[in-house]
């Protein structure tokens, strides 16, 4: 039988080792996709199946529990096994294994068995495996993982010996073994692993052939190569892949990423916000002191204690001055007037632009107010979204907007008067958007 050198097949599998580790490295982000922290079982492939090949052999790299077969004799081997992976850490596998283990005792007496050759049709065990590299941090989102796994299974074999030139073959046997297994697996691909592993079998006293000898069970080694494939759908990320450790700091990454997005956005919101406050302080100046702020007064500079009108302009002398008192009386026509101006007066969001189509119903007003000499009374309000600052001053500016836009239409400015409440005299409550809507208006009074 041709034997096989362990040198070789150790540098070659050195060689694997790296070449997978190279690999690994440029593709370091499979491993988490698509996953959260504490996600559910349907984020993952948790199935796999796996196929190896090896070297079967009497003896083993611990040098124990030979009992005499001393001389190497590889044969081949095989197995197969499907796995349920329970945690990134640990899964349960069905296996069955295969082939040949010879054993040859050089130092064997005349009557001793010198030679013994078992065939396995086959074996079947369940397996606990527990990957290491998905439980420390010390593997984050690592490609290279240890592994270990140890189960119970029933394995059928049949055991030909050889004593002195005669050879005797036994009954087939079914009994109990204890496989334990070791090694390394790389994932080469999404979902695919390369496994490199050694596995040690003890099986019954009768596997080579010699009872009552030293040990109360035999003991043959099985050096393996193979490819683990997760099954399932090929977008998710197999579970024997995943370390939560990767997972939870890809999310807490994503989670930071979002929420600096976020603060820059705000960030630059103020910034834009506190410009337009700036420009609202600067309108809102009254230099001249005459009651009309510099945006709306027409009039720059007027002297102290000069009556204006709504434009900042000084009103003409009156002489002789009789004063009449007028009785005023307004109609349910006039108030209709009035009122359609309040429904359909509209600003330009956080501005006191008055928007055009708000202009026929002011217009109807300025005339109301011209052909009855009636006086008017606008209270601005607002809700109490910002600073109250802010919001009496836009309540101020949106009156005497309303008050210009009179005057500019031939409105007697001295019978208007604009007054701003900010977010003081609301009308509903400020808890919904529905009431903060009612309490943003601007109230007409006629009188």
């Amino acid at each position: 039988m041709k034997k096989f050198d362990l040198k070789k097949i150790a540098v070659l599998a050195a060689a694997g080792f790296i070449a997978t580790s190279s690999f690994a490295q440029s593709t370091k982000t499979g491993s988490v996709e698509g996953t959260t922290p504490f996600g559910a079982e349907t984020q993952y492939r948790t199935w796999s199946v796996g196929l190896n090949a090896g070297l079967l052999n009497q003896s083993n790299i611990f040098g124990f529990n030979r009992d005499g077969f001393d001389k190497l004799e590889h044969t081949l081997g095989y197995s197969a096994y499907i796995k349920k992976q329970i945690s990134p850490s640990f899964g349960l596998k069905a296996q069955y294994f295969g082939g040949k283990v010879s054993g040859i005792n050089e130092s064997a007496a005349a009557t001793d068995v010198s030679k013994f050759d078992t065939k396995m049709p086959w074996s079947a065990a369940i397996s606990g495996e527990w990957t290491l590299a998905n439980t420390n941090w010390r593997f984050f989102n690592s490609f290279i993982k240890p592994y270990f796994a140890v189960g119970l299974g029933a394995m059928n074999f049949e055991t030909m010996t050889t004593v002195g030139t005669t050879e005797n073959t036994a009954e087939s046997q079914t009994k109990l073994y204890v496989p334990a297994d070791f090694g390394f697996k790389f994932a080469v691909a999404k979902g695919i692993n390369l496994d490199l592993g050694y596995q040690l079998n003890w099986a019954n006293q009768d596997f080579d052939g010699v009872t009552g000898g030293q040990y109360k069970s035999d003991l043959f080694s099985y050096a393996h190569a193979g490819l683990e494939i997760a099954l399932g759908n090929g977008s998710k990320p197999a579970l024997n892949n995943s370390n939560p450790v990767a997972t939870l700091v890809s999310d807490v990454n994503k989670k930071y990423d979002d929420l600096k997005a976020d603060r820059d956005a705000l960030a630059a919101a103020n910034l834009l916000l506190a410009a337009d406050l700036l420009k609202v302080n600067e309108e809102l100046k009254d230099d001249d002191g005459d009651g009309v702020a510099n945006k709306f007064d027409k009039c720059p500079n007027t002297p102290a204690g000069v009556k204006v009108d709504g434009a900042g302009c000084p009103l003409p002398e009156m002489k002789n001055e009789t004063k009449v008192i007028e009785k005023i009386v307004i109609t349910e026509e006039d108030k209709k007037v009035v009122d359609e101006a309040i429904k359909n007066l509209e600003f330009d969001l956080s501005k006191s632009t008055i928007r055009p189509s708000s202009y026929p119903s002011l217009n109807r007003v300025a005339e109301l107010l011209i052909e009855k000499n009636f006086s008017l009374k606008l209270a601005g309000h607002t809700d109490n979204t910002g600073s109250l600052q802010l919001n009496l001053r836009l309540s101020k500016e949106r009156a005497e907007s309303v008050k210009a836009y009179l005057v500019s239409k031939g409105a007697n400015a001295s019978r208007i008067e604009a007054t701003g409440y900010g977010p003081n005299q609301p009308i509903a409550t400020n808890a919904t958007a529905e009431g903060r809507q009612q309490n943003r208006r601007v109230e007409f009074t006629l009188f």
